[in-house]
This record gives structure tokens, C-alpha cells and sequence, in this order.
């Protein structure tokens, strides 16, 4: 389980359960590559029958059919209306006003304008969005999670009115697998998992599913069979060495990570929603056991203290 939760992002949970009633909308902006493990579960759980739209950006970074696949499971499985977007065409953020004034048409009929409450958590590129549809700089954005510290309201005009918020995610990342992922996007702070775990993980994943990306990338004639193998490999290829001519594994690790992040590997994206099937299945079947060893511990308290 991984525990990062600055205080601004514990301050900016709470504003929004507060806020919340008076919105009619929310908007939130996930990864494309990590569609599942960028999004916040608190958030579909306090929106309730609020309309919502997902905003699945950073889309010329992840593997197209895969998003395709994403936002078909969010649409007919999840009741959601999607959008999939980049940084590198800003002209289309702007649809992003026209779907969210289709959502809700009742109250531009009656001349009141919509409130959107628009989320993400950290880096995922919601300070870009939202300079993007106000035409001005307004949001601050940075490589770094954690950039947005306050909340702040930006009237795009058109009926349509954003409440921003500091970049959010929970406190407790149950789920092993999503952690590396956010690791391997830089949603979480590069100090909080070890650079070469995090490597490892993208390299069993990208030796499954996207050999031939790294064969082009790093020249490599065939597909190396195992991580430690890739790894050695890359180091090789780009001197990523100490003395004697070993591979410096955190050097390779840290090469590895940055070029996933900038796109240099292709397009690619880290899970499906199979995979998010499977994996909630899993994390179910832990919390009932932890639940399990929970209640054994308090039932042993109260015998010893019976004993006494």
C-alpha cells in the first residue's frame, strides 16, 4: 500500500465534499495510459447522479485502439460521457464546452450558467485543459504533481463555469499495480516508490505488450526474455554504465521512466479494463481478509483481557 497525501490535497477533499451541492457537473481528467488508476474513487462515489464527463488526455502519449476500448467500457459500462484529448491540439479542448452544455440544456434555457467542478489528480495536464479553454494562462502547470495548490473559479462565459481544484489523490493506494503506474506517469512524487521497482514493473509490462516499441527504441534485434535482461540491454546501448562496465541500474531505471513519460517509447498504455476487472476483484478479496484478520486481533484483545 502506498501513503502520499500532501495536506493541500487532504484540504482540497474536503472543499469539495463541501462545494459539491452546488454543482451541476463534473469533469474529471485522467491519463489516458492509466485511465483506471488515475482516477479518484472518491470522487464517483460523492458525485452520485451527477452528470460526469472523463476526460481521457495526454491521448497522443497511449495506444489509440486502447483508448477506444477505455472509452467504450466508460460510455455503455459506467453510463459516462468521454473525451479524448492532447496538449497538442488545443483547438479541441473546446469541445469539452459544447458537450458539457448539451449535459445539462435546462439551465441555459432558463439563462443560469453551469458550474462544472473539474478534477484530476496530480500531472495528469488539468492546469493545460484548463489555459486551453479560457485562452489565457490562468492555471499554473508544471512536470511536478502537487502544482495547483487552490481552488479558483474561471468564468469561460458560454453558460459554462469552472471551479478548479489542487490536484487530488486518496490517501491510501490499495492497489499495488495502479501505485507503479501512477509511479511510471509521475502522478506521484518520484521519491515515493524506488525508481528501479518502478522501472522493473514498466519493463515486464512493456516486454508483454509492446516488445517491438522497445526493439525500435533501443535497436535491439529481438526481444529480450526477461526485465533484468532488457534493463542490461538499454544500459549497454546508452552508456548508462559504472566502472568495469556494469549497467548502473538506477541510471538505466531513471532513463527508462523518463522516456516513457515523453512519449519517446511510443504510444502506449498500461492497462485495459480487463485488467481493472481483475485487479478490483483482487483488491475485494484483500480488504475482506484484512477485514478477517481485523476482527481475529480484536477478538484475541478481548479474551487476554478476560483472562486478567
Amino acid at each position: 500500500m502506498i501513503q502520499w497525501f500532501p495536506g493541500h490535497m487532504y484540504k482540497a477533499s474536503k472543499e469539495v465534499k463541501k462545494i459539491l451541492p452546488q454543482v451541476h457537473l463534473l469533469i474529471e481528467v485522467l491519463d489516458a495510459r492509466l485511465p483506471f488508476s488515475s482516477q479518484n474513487p472518491m470522487l464517483d462515489r460523492l458525485r452520485g447522479d451527477k452528470p460526469s464527463i472523463k476526460i481521457l488526455n495526454k491521448c497522443d502519449l497511449a495506444d489509440p485502439d486502447r483508448t477506444r476500448q477505455w472509452q467504450h467500457f466508460l460510455e455503455q459500462r459506467q453510463g459516462i460521457k468521454t473525451l479524448a484529448l492532447s496538449s497538442a491540439e488545443p483547438a479541441r479542448v473546446k469541445t469539452i464546452i459544447e458537450l458539457s452544455r448539451k449535459l445539462i440544456p435546462s439551465r441555459l434555457n432558463r439563462g443560469e450558467d453551469i458550474h462544472a467542478l473539474i478534477c484530476g489528480i496530480p500531472n495528469v495536464g488539468k492546469s493545460t485543459i484548463i489555459n486551453h479553454l479560457s485562452g489565457r494562462t490562468i492555471a499554473k502547470t508544471g512536470n511536478e504533481p502537487a502544482v495547483t495548490k487552490n481552488q479558483q473559479r474561471i468564468d469561460l462565459g458560454q453558460g459554462l463555469v469552472l471551479i478548479d481544484t489542487p490536484g487530488m489523490l486518496w490517501g491510501n493506494i490499495e492497489n499495488e499495480n495502479s501505485g507503479y503506474r501512477l509511479a511510471l506517469s509521475g502522478a506521484i512524487k518520484d521519491t515515493a516508490l524506488d525508481h528501479e521497482d518502478v522501472a522493473w514493473f514498466a519493463a515486464e509490462w512493456l516486454l508483454k505488450e509492446y516488445s517491438s516499441n522497445l526493439m525500435r527504441r533501443y535497436q535491439l534485434d529481438q526481444a529480450p526474455l526477461t526485465e533484468q535482461q532488457l534493463l542490461d540491454q538499454i544500459g549497454r546501448f546508452r552508456g548508462c554504465l559504472r566502472a568495469g562496465a556494469e549497467v548502473d541500474l538506477a541510471k538505466v531505471s531513471s532513463l527508462l521512466i523518463r522516456e516513457f513519460r515523453s512519449g519517446e517509447l511510443g504510444e502506449i498504455t498500461l492497462e485495459t479494463p480487463e485488467i481493472m476487472e481483475r485487479e478490483l476483484e483482487q483488491l475485494a478479496l484483500i480488504r475482506v481478509e484484512k477485514a478477517a484478520r481485523k476482527t481475529a486481533k480484536k477478538m484475541d484483545r478481548k479474551k487476554n483481557r478476560n483472562k486478567r
